[in-house]
């Protein structure tokens, strides 16, 4: 008789336990989604280039507006993602006293090339669950960038753009940054 894999699923404080005892570490390359502990993805060059460029550009543009977090987590319902890239509400302990939830992000970016499909369905689903008003995802692969607003509880968002290298927008919260999207490769 054949026997099936029994998986076992985790909440959020559990996965902080086991970052906490030191089980997991930053070395593990791993986050909480679903519940599952899944490995990420190696960074390329191209892919580290452009979270150096994201994480420029929004400094230097919004200063003391938001908080730049750079694959750091966020906590959410039963996932604990490390997005490449993450701008959140201001605080003086910059987060030191507890990991950001939902309702701290003001705008999720993943730069995306092997994980692109991925990015699409799942990380979008669980950024919308979580009532994150924006999610961008740089696609490496198509040379465009993939915005999302406007957040359904059902795990989607109500809209979808594209926007090409030679088009400019500006996060919907901070409409004064406007960016250039070839900049961001």
């Amino acid at each position: 008789m054949a026997g099936t894999l029994t998986r076992h699923r985790f909440t959020v404080e559990q996965y902080e336990e086991l970052v906490e005892a030191g089980i997991l570490t930053e070395d593990d390359r791993v986050e909480l989604v679903r519940g599952e502990i899944v490995e990420k993805m190696t960074i390329g060059p191209a892919h580290a280039a452009s979270v150096n460029r994201l994480n420029r550009l929004f400094q230097r543009r919004l200063g003391d507006s938001a908080l730049v977090a750079v694959q750091n987590p966020v906590r959410l319902a039963d996932s604990e993602p490390e997005p490449d890239l993450a701008l959140l509400k201001p605080r003086g302990d910059f987060y030191e006293g507890a990991t950001p939830r939902g309702e701290d992000v003001l705008l999720i970016v993943e730069v995306s090339d092997a994980t692109l499909e991925t990015d699409r369905t799942l990380k979008r689903e669980i950024y919308a669950e979580a009532g994150i008003p924006e999610y961008w995802i740089v696609n490496l692969v198509e040379q465009c960038l993939e915005v999302y607003r406007q957040p359904l509880a059902s795990g989607s968002y109500a809209r979808v753009e594209r926007w090409e290298r030679n088009d400019s927008l500006a996060p919907v919260l901070f409409p004064d940054c406007v960016l250039a999207v070839s900049e961001l490769f």
